[in-house]
């Protein structure tokens, strides 16, 4: 298996440009297969997810072309089949995606439960609840989620929690749906907006993403499309945070400044330089940085997909932090990683108190989902001596060219073979 072999103690300097968004990019590669004509999605980032979700389409007879590595035009007029089942499919968590899209344009569709990162608890009550509401039955059965409908809907919908993959499939359904529909209590996170654009600009019908209320009118059919999907504020944040965890100057090119406020508002609680700028920001630290108080919270408070990244940013600052995760449960798992390489935390149920170390020392460590994978990684580039990180496959699942995009800032980074000792062997004499 792959892993990533670090030197640390080089600030990280230079410009890094962020790719498309993975969270919105999930669920508009689904949807285009609800227009009866071809769409072509641009900026579509190159991660291990969606290169899985696109084989699915094809793999349902959707035609996929690949115009250049990120670019494809779909095609879902040729879809022949509503059974998605497959072992790729069931590893990550926007395979429920393809229940709404399926259900929505031919209202039946069989998609195996989904997987990903293993972070806590991820019930799909609430996508049940809204195809339910809508009019479909749904059945779970040999790991299989089956629903079905003769007629599809309007319905006021109320989300008991603010679900993202529950709002983008009752989004997607309702927007082939009879009639109205109100979702209250919806998520608001710009990978939602973007997915509703993403449906306006095949014809739906759908005001008021990124608000209290999303009411969307149902239509008979959508059509073409020309579609760029926004930038991953989760991709730049995750740079931004590495940037001061290495005492680093970067510039993070291709974003939208406003999606990252909660990530810049703590940066620079805690000392750092933190510029804004029409598509880029700026980040500098130039001295050890302070404590802070993080509580994650839905958009558009501090992200959960940013919570151990930043704890990890905290764990070399200077003194106590408390970082509170009230999204997943058990997304402190990477904390026991940390504290291989020196790290101090004390964990007392979804709290995580952290008391800041002058230095983190390389280790030997194993990624244990996504986002900590990539917090690992930013111990690594700020340790002294040699991280190796093994199962970086989860990091590959949602960062495009990571540890390219990392040695272009200097960072000193390759990808080994954890079967082969001899790879190691040579990084370790390569960098002294």
């Amino acid at each position: 298996m792959k892993q990533y072999m670090i030197k640390g103690g080089q600030p990280l300097r230079g410009e890094v440009q962020i790719g498309g968004a993975k969270n919105a990019a999930l669920g508009i590669i689904v949807a285009a297969i609800m227009a009866d004509e071809p769409v072509v999605i641009d900026n579509l980032p190159q991660v291990d997810d969606v290169k899985v979700l696109l084989d699915a389409l094809d793999g349902i007879g959707a035609k996929v072309e690949h115009l250049d590595e990120n670019t494809v035009r779909i095609d879902g007029s040729t879809v022949s089949d509503v059974i998605v089942d497959d072992e790729y499919i069931r590893k990550i968590r926007g395979s429920y995606y393809l229940v709404g899209a399926l259900l929505g344009k031919y209202k039946k569709a069989v998609v195996a439960l989904p997987g990903g990162c293993q972070i806590g608890s991820r019930p799909i009550d609430q996508h049940i609840k809204g195809f339910e509401q809508l009019g479909a039955k749904v059945t779970i059965h040999n790991g299989m989620i089956d629903a079905i409908a003769e007629n599809l809907e309007g319905s006021h919908i109320y989300l008991d929690c603010p679900s993202v993959g529950a709002t983008i499939n009752i989004m997607m359904v309702a927007a082939l749906s009879n009639g109205k529909t109100i979702i209250e209590n919806p998520a608001k996170e710009p990978h939602i907006v973007d997915v509703a654009n993403f449906l306006n600009s095949m014809g739906a019908n759908i005001k008021g993403a990124g608000t209290d209320a999303i009411r969307i009118r149902g239509v008979e059919k959508l059509h073409g499309s020309e579609y760029s999907i926004i930038p991953d504020q989760i991709e730049a944040g995750t740079f931004m945070l590495a940037a001061a965890a290495t005492g680093g100057d970067v510039y993070i090119k291709n974003v939208i400044p406003k999606h990252l406020e909660a990530i810049t508002a703590k940066l620079t609680e805690i000392g750092a330089k933190v510029r804004e700028y029409d598509d880029y920001v700026h980040v500098v630290a130039d001295k050890r940085l302070g404590y802070a108080n993080v509580k994650t919270m839905p958009y558009p408070g501090f992200p959960t997909d940013m919570q151990p990244q930043m704890t990890t940013l905290l764990a070399l600052s200077e003194g106590v932090s408390i970082v509170t995760e009230t999204i997943f449960e058990t997304r402190f798992k990477y904390i026991a990683e940390l504290r291989r390489m020196g790290a101090n935390f004390n964990v007392e149920g979804n709290a995580a108190i952290v008391t800041g170390v002058e230095k983190l020392t390389g280790a030997d460590v194993v990624a244990p989902d996504l986002r900590a994978g990539a917090a690992l990684v930013i111990a690594g580039l700020a340790a002294e001596g040699i991280t190796v990180i093994d199962q970086i496959h989860y990091i590959e699942r949602g960062y495009e060219k990571f540890d390219e995009k990392l040695r272009n800032l200097g960072a000193i980074i390759e990808v080994g073979d954890s079967d082969d000792e001899r790879e190691l062997q040579k990084f370790r004499f390569k960098v002294g």
